[in-house]
């Protein structure tokens, strides 16, 4: 069952990191220089990818931190948010209480719903409260 569910999972993930990526490639692709434009594009395209608006801002801060050549906005922009999901999974493991808590995230129709509805029953039969 953990196989299908995780294969179902990874494919819409790659799904939706490919169109991430796509999108970012070709807003670099076009730039020739970093400028509000820029910035604003790269903004639109993490934000349209369900970021949410607070992390994307901090996404964007951070960059502009690093950055003053465009062929060094993709790796900067990796490791900004490499950086940011390591600081965030530093504090949540310090403040975990027993519970658990399982994000899903992944482009409209490849299941997450449905696998959400298996998680949760899963979880259920060992006797967990869902």
């Amino acid at each position: 069952m953990f196989g299908k569910l995780f294969n179902n999972l990874k494919n819409g993930l790659t799904k939706t990191r490919n169109a991430l990526t796509d999108k970012i490639n070709e807003a670099l692709n076009l730039a020739v220089t970093i400028d509000d434009d820029l910035y604003e594009e790269l903004e639109e395209i993490l934000i349209m990818a369900d970021i949410g608006m607070d992390t994307t801002m901090e996404i964007i801060d951070r960059l502009k931190d690093k950055i003053n050549d465009v062929e060094l906005v993709r790796p900067a922009l990796k490791s900004v948010i490499a950086d940011m999901m390591k600081d965030n999974n530093e504090e949540s493991e310090e403040s975990i209480t027993g519970k658990e808590v399982i994000l899903v995230i992944g482009v409209n129709g490849v299941g997450k719903t449905t696998s959400i509805g298996k998680l949760a029953a899963m979880n259920k039969a060992e006797g967990k409260k869902v």
